[in-house]
């Protein structure tokens, strides 16, 4: 989708965070902490230009910035505002030239609507792009990891003002150590990661995912049938219509992990189906049978409204729709499924398409 407005103003929040939310397949983090930090970020240092990766300059340094951690805990523990101000110098003085501009390393949940914040706070303008075109729970999971380009450093910065700078022989050594600080700094913190110049970027981002979770949020809130409407937006099949009536969920080692079971109703009586969780929703199981996986997307929204609901806001008893849809191409190449497939997750189960599951 091409770039809709020219900067992001408080009037966008709304549908910018409904369509995170859906596109964070129930991680990223709670939209509301994040929008209430972009409105407040806006009204105190302006709106936001959103461009595209090719107004960057090809030499123009692009800082992608992400919370890590458990959403559970970035939820209570919100951040202090300054963290993006401590990367961006931080980034600045190890790679000695200034950062041109923000992008959101997952489009999916708080995390897609943060970096307007960490933009207005910066006075930078924020590329229309992300690392996945979803979310994804682990640092290498992005599609630079997937077009080989250069980790050369990964700085954190936490709500107490600690700031950790790494040098990773590679992204699943930035995803170990990163973690671990994570884990140390209570959980949940401030990322950059993969910082490039725009020239790097080209062809190794997913473009347009701005403007994508824009137009999504906009048809949440316009369709007459909300759901209906959402579908056909996303091309998504219905895996349930139904009652939550489980919820496993717990914090550990800097992720979310867990299950929910929901009780199908309606024309959906009599049918069961189970999601696993790490952060996001990663696979969808019917009386045994795959339904959705990973790098597909998974989301579970409310029935009326066709809100997103992230993993951390389960509740028993909410009645819901699981939807499902295709990822980004670049997610189902060889590299793609060896990084983010079900056997990425520990399932030992081979990677179909959604579209094939929902004809078979």
């Amino acid at each position: 989708m091409q770039t809709t407005t020219e900067c992001l103003t408080l009037g966008d929040l709304p549908a910018l965070a409904r369509g995170c939310a859906v596109l964070g397949t129930g991680g990223g983090g709670n939209v509301e902490t994040g929008t209430l930090t972009a409105a407040k970020a806006i009204a105190e240092y302006g709106e936001v230009p959103l461009i595209p990766l090719s107004e960057v300059p090809d030499d123009g340094l692009i800082l992608p910035l992400s919370g890590i951690g458990a959403p559970t805990v970035a939820h209570e523990m919100p951040m202090s505002g300054e963290e993006p101000v401590l990367i961006r110098d931080e980034v600045e003085r190890l790679l000695g030239r200034p950062v041109a501009a923000v992008m959101a390393s997952e489009i999916g949940g708080s995390n897609g609507v943060g970096p307007v914040a960490w933009a207005a706070r910066l006075g930078l303008p924020l590329v229309d792009a992300d690392g996945m075109g979803r979310a994804f729970p682990e640092v290498q999971m992005v599609a630079m990891y997937i077009a080989d380009r250069p980790l050369d450093i990964v700085v954190l910065a936490d709500v107490q003002g600690n700031v950790i700078a790494l040098r990773p022989v590679d992204a699943m050594w930035s995803e170990r150590i990163g973690r671990a600080v994570c884990v140390a700094c209570g959980g949940s913190a401030l990322m950059a990661d993969y910082v490039l110049t725009a020239a790097q970027a080209r062809g190794a981002v997913i473009e347009g995912s701005v403007s994508s979770a824009l137009a999504i949020g906009r048809a949440v809130r316009e369709g007459a049938e909300p759901v209906a409407g959402l579908c056909e937006t996303l091309g998504a099949t219905v895996l349930l219509h139904g009652k939550v009536i489980d919820v496993d969920r717990w914090t550990t080692g800097g992720f979310v992990r867990g299950s929910l079971v929901v009780d199908g109703t309606g024309e959906h009586q009599g049918r069961l189906l189970r999601v696993e969780i790490q952060n996001e929703n990663l696979i969808a199981f019917e009386d045994g049978r795959l339904r959705a996986s990973v790098p597909d997307l998974i989301t579970v929204v409310d029935q009326k409204t066709a809100d997103a609901i992230s993993t951390e806001s389960l509740r028993y008893g909410q009645r819901v729709s699981v939807l499902s849809w295709p990822c980004d191409p670049i997610w189902r190449t060889e590299r793609g499924l060896a990084t983010v497939g079900p056997r990425a997750f520990g399932y030992d189960i081979d990677y179909t398409p959604v579209e094939e599951l929902a004809h078979a």
